[in-house]
């Protein structure tokens, strides 16, 4: 992984990040991600005439890809929606990099080292810990269903990655590529909120229309420069380098949204950051 390659994955990560605390503002999330996916899609419609098709090989794993990043979507809104963005975000984001690199190896035959297994057991305490802490609120006891579809969510992310990364290597295009991957995907959760909603839905998007197209021009941005380094480098260390993301969503849960963030929690991220910086450690 050149350090070109490293830097737009960090980029990335702060967008990502940006992008989802976005989302989680927005209280109604049906009304959230019917906005990101509405803005990615149209930032995918714009793109297509400065880019190629692409090659028909790709097509199989931009269809499993856009099933994949709906079924996402629909876990993530029910995270958000019962849990604290600043332990959601890390839980579902954690998950992700630990299921690539089995993933990778199964699908990609790209083999995780010593470091990067090490680095798995790490982030794996991190994400226990992140699970058991917190989930405080009303008593000590732990939300089960918000741990749950955090987790969920994360094998989602694994789960695109690996078909997206197979999929922008066949297409000859990773600008195409993620054209029209944001406007098979971007679809579906507007068209479903308009199914449920009706006439009323279209009133009920206007006050969150400029928050929430941001939102979906930031996730295209974010996860067009993942596409493009997956091109450039193999998928597991990207995953986890994408994941530094974890701090930034964790920052802004702290400071933007006035989440507790207390020791055993900063702990936990420590570790989380620690066992992705193993991963990345090349010899």
């Amino acid at each position: 992984m050149t350090p070109v390659v490293a830097g737009a994955v960090l980029v990335a990560a702060v967008t990502h990040a940006s992008w989802n605390a976005i989302a989680h503002g927005i209280k109604d999330q049906l009304l959230a991600f019917t906005l990101v996916g509405g803005g990615g899609a149209v930032c995918g419609a714009v793109l297509l005439p400065f880019t190629d098709v692409p090659a028909a090989g790709a097509w199989p794993y931009l269809a499993a890809s856009a099933v994949l990043h709906v079924v996402y979507q629909l876990l993530l809104m029910r995270s958000f929606t019962l849990g604290d963005f600043g332990q959601m975000y890390p839980i579902a984001r954690g998950t992700a990099p630990l299921a690539v690199t089995v993933l990778a190896a199964v699908f990609a035959g790209e083999f995780a080292g010593g470091w990067q297994l090490a680095g798995v057991a790490v982030a794996s305490a991190g994400l226990v810990g992140l699970a058991l802490w917190g989930i405080r609120g009303s008593g000590a006891r732990p939300q089960w269903a918000a741990i749950g579809a955090a987790l969920a969510t994360g094998l989602a992310i694994a789960s695109y990655t690996v078909v997206d990364g197979l999929g922008v290597r066949a297409s000859g295009t990773p600008l195409g590529y993620i054209a029209w991957l944001m406007i098979l995907e971007g679809l579906a959760i507007p068209a479903w909120g308009l199914t449920v909603r009706r006439g009323r839905f279209l009133a009920e998007l206007r006050p969150f229309a400029v928050r929430g197209l941001l939102g979906g021009l930031l996730s295209v941005f974010a996860y067009g420069l993942v596409l493009w380094a997956q091109t450039r480098a193999a998928l597991a260390p990207i995953a986890a380098l994408r994941e530094s993301s974890i701090l930034v969503g964790a920052a802004i849960g702290a400071v933007m949204m006035k989440e507790r963030f207390g020791a055993p929690r900063m702990a936990a991220a420590a570790l989380m950051v620690a066992g992705i910086g193993l991963m990345l450690h090349v010899g």
